[in-house]
């Protein structure tokens, strides 16, 4: 039941993304009132790595966030850093090991979460609906090439931010994904994964989308060729979008369960699970496709 939307601006003008991808959820918040997130792609901080890190659900967040802020000096220059509310956001001289990176931040405290890392990705999530992250994050004023957006209904695990959409693939900077459905052999792939020493950070089966692609992409493959590989190896109902820094795409699964549509002009090529979140965010004159049983699409420059 949960909404999904993707938006890939083809126009010189960068200025509305936060404000399109936003009103595109908000045309699907009836479909997932739980929580509501989006993953935005920006210029970046001139090369710097730009993390989100949650600091946990009963913290002070002040004091974690100085010590998070401490820890990340010990990998490079910290070249600026802000709380709001429960998440910090620090630009970062670093060209390391992400994941070396990640362990150290999040020891710092207890709930302690990357949400994101990345030169270009942003993601910012909470529990609610999709207007709580312009009232709390001022998503709206977002400059960016691209991004996707999740509205969420739980169906099986907790409701908290760390269970919201979008996910990043931890240890993979710059990707993050968003899924309609069910991965009905997400626990076979787990169980595979932690044995080769991944870390999961929640029971969300959605999860796994972002770990596959991660390890397709460690093997030697292509986006367009992990995507392609998925419709094989991922098992149940999948609508899923994925991102990177120069590429938005979608898949929907061989039996076409849950809703998927896209349009695509001169000027933007988008995707949602409805078509009122087009109608509501794009104007002009442009037809709505349903994606078929197997499609996948790559948009990317």
């Amino acid at each position: 039941m949960c909404g999904i939307v993707g938006f890939w601006n083809r126009q010189e003008d960068t200025g509305g993304l936060g404000r399109t991808i936003l009103k595109m959820l908000g045309a699907l918040d009836c479909r997932g009132p739980d929580s509501a997130g989006v993953a935005l792609y920006g210029e970046g901080q001139n090369g710097r790595m730009v993390l989100r890190v949650s600091l946990g659900e009963h913290a002070d967040y002040e004091a974690t966030a100085r010590r998070v802020v401490a820890r990340a000096e010990a990998f490079g220059a910290v070249g600026g850093w802000a709380r709001t509310e429960e998440y910090l956001r620090l630009a970062l001289a670093y060209g390391g090991d992400a994941g070396e990176l990640e362990l150290a931040i999040e020891d710092a405290g207890e709930g302690v979460e990357v949400v994101s890392m990345g030169r270009r990705l942003e993601i910012v999530k909470q529990v609610g609906s999709p207007r709580n992250l312009d009232r709390s994050y001022g998503i709206s004023g977002f400059e960016g090439t691209h991004g996707i957006g999740h509205t969420r209904l739980s169906t099986e695990s907790r409701i908290d931010l760390s269970h919201s959409q979008p996910f990043w693939a931890h240890g993979h900077p710059d990707l993050a994904i968003v899924h309609n459905g069910h991965i009905t052999n997400y626990h076979k792939l787990r169980r595979i994964y932690e044995q080769e020493g991944a870390r999961f950070y929640t029971e969300n089966d959605s999860e796994i989308i972002g770990m596959y692609l991660r390890r397709q992409l460690a093997d030697g493959k292509d986006l367009e060729a992990a995507m392609a590989a998925s419709l094989v190896d991922l098992d149940g109902s999948f609508s899923y979008l994925v991102a990177t820094p120069h590429a938005v795409g979608f898949v929907r699964d061989p039996y076409s369960f849950k809703p998927l549509l896209f349009a695509e002009t001169d000027d933007f090529a988008a995707v949602a699970t409805e078509e009122i979140a087009f109608r509501t965010a794009l104007d002009g004159n442009y037809d709505v496709v349903e994606a078929r049983a197997r499609d996948m699409r790559l948009w990317r420059n």
